[in-house]
């Protein structure tokens, strides 16, 4: 779901209910929404999904989505599909045993949040003195169980100075992606909006995913970053015409309406987990109704011509775009200039 172009699949956030109290969760999960979807309204709903021939690949998340109840027969219909599931999750219930079942149901993709390699880092944001400990168990019974592991981090200043070390440790684990986040300022990261990286700790991240990609297996995948890919094409100099054309046909930037859609546990249907910005609800629209018709996407889609401010008038916008989310975090407009955008002081030399 990161910024290299459009996934392609749908996300949906199965539960509100978690095991943990993450300082920086973009949901404040904590216990289940009341009005979620039944396991009848959810099974409809991922038939809808599948009348999409774009989505192939749901990813079911939370909250932690392995504590509802229901998870599994949930994976089971999907599965019976023909979806190659994926589960976001804080791996803190998987051992041998469930990382198994999971394969059973479908799971091709266990994607583990971990936000340092040093465990003290990992608890803190974590909320949990044994976080650290049960993610690693996760991640070992994800790989023994032949899974696909993906590890998802979230780059604030608490750990900004731990993500070197732990690129490489991630790499030694044998991940096949690294979703790379920034922490935007939403649900309980609005408490800690401090922490939100700004326009100089943006570019350095950039430039630390840069070089380590390098020198890793792992594929790294920005976040709420999609200043990444101007700074690729910029870092040597400015582009010619034919390397930005190029860039245009690979790269496009924040992905939120444009072929990734969030869905609430309540059925409400977001453009990405950052933007809260309502584009229906599967109760009462069809999901492909919504995904594309409603005004929100079809703004997002074209952003070469809807977007405000800097990210307007950029000539990045195709393959950047601005974070939508964080554009909405720091203005209540998701079609307002991203605040963390560093390309054009960074070209004069602000920062």
């Amino acid at each position: 779901m990161g910024c290299i172009g459009y996934p392609g699949h749908p996300v949906w956030e199965v539960t509100a209910g978690c095991n943990l109290g993450c300082i920086h969760c973009h949901a404040a999960s904590g216990k289940p929404d009341p009005h979620e979807l039944s396991t009848e309204e959810g099974k409809r709903l991922i038939e809808q999904i599948a009348k999409i021939d774009a989505f192939r690949t749901p990813i079911y998340t939370g909250g932690e989505p392995l504590v509802r109840p229901d998870i599994f027969a949930l994976l089971r219909h999907s599965q019976e599909i023909g979806f190659a599931n994926i589960i976001a999750t804080n791996g803190i219930l998987i051992d041998d045993s469930m990382a198994l079942k999971l394969k059973e149901h479908g799971v091709v993709c266990n994607a583990i949040s971990l936000d340092a390699a040093d465990p003290e880092i990992h608890n803190r944001v974590r909320n949990s003195p044994r976080a650290f400990d049960l993610a690693m168990r996760g991640i070992e019974a994800t790989k023994k169980a032949g899974l696909f592991l993906q590890i998802n981090t979230t780059a604030m200043e608490y750990n900004m100075h731990a993500l070197d070390a732990l690129i490489d440790f991630v790499d030694r684990q044998g991940a096949g992606i690294m979703l790379m986040y920034q922490l935007v300022a939403v649900g309980r990261g609005e408490k800690i909006k401090n922490a939100t990286l700004k326009k100089a700790a943006n570019r350095d991240l950039s430039h630390l995913i840069a070089a380590k990609q390098k020198r890793t297996k792992t594929i790294i995948e920005p976040v709420a970053g999609p200043q990444y890919w101007p700074y690729l094409l910029e870092k040597d100099g400015r582009p010619g015409k034919i390397m930005h054309w190029l860039a245009k046909q690979v790269f496009h930037g924040c992905a939120a309406g444009r072929g990734f859609v969030y869905i609430k546990a309540n059925g409400d249907v977001w453009p990405c987990p950052f933007v809260e910005v309502k584009a229906g609800n599967v109760r009462e629209n069809s999901f492909r109704e919504i995904y594309e018709e409603s005004p929100v996407f079809l703004n997002l889609r074209n952003r070469e011509k809807t977007l405000k401010g800097i990210c307007g008038e950029c000539e990045y916008r195709t393959i950047c775009g601005g974070c939508r989310g964080r554009a909405f975090a720091y203005s209540g407009d998701y079609l307002a200039e991203d605040p963390r955008c560093f390309v054009r002081e960074s070209r004069k030399g602000e920062i």
